[in-house]
């Protein structure tokens, strides 16, 4: 359990975002820098990412959020800082900008463990490899 000075919580969200086109682009160095990326923003805004999974064409993202936050400002920050910060650092020297998909998949942990979501999401790394 978590607190802030007027809630005790238990909110832990999977968000998961496409790139623009499919494209497989979130390899090597790209993949390393955007997960760098989603730690500084989880940092910068006070949130705990519990596990995160770069795919090629895709980000599967377990995060705790203070009741205040709701799921689609949590996606939209993820996914637009995100791009913005990325495009601004390394898109003039690798040529290719992030461009994610409009929509996000958004689900929460209260029906199953926290431990659940994280196998879950490992073992789709691990199917992907």
């Amino acid at each position: 359990m978590k607190t802030t000075r007027h809630a005790t919580y238990n909110l832990n969200y999977h968000i998961v975002w496409i790139l623009k086109y499919r494209q497989s682009v979130l390899v090597g160095d790209v993949a390393t820098r955007v997960r760098d990326i989603l730690h500084e923003i989880a940092d910068e805004k006070g949130l705990e990412i519990i596990d995160l999974t770069v795919q090629p064409d895709h980000i599967h993202l377990f995060v705790s959020s203070p009741p205040k936050h709701a799921p689609s400002l949590l996606a939209n920050w993820f996914k637009g800082i995100c791009s913005r910060k990325y495009n601004h650092r390394y898109a003039d020297h690798d040529g290719e900008k992030i461009k994610w998909a409009r929509g996000y998949y958004a689900g929460t942990a209260g029906h199953v463990s926290s431990e659940t979501v994280e196998k879950y999401i490992q073992r789709h790394e691990e199917d992907e490899q």
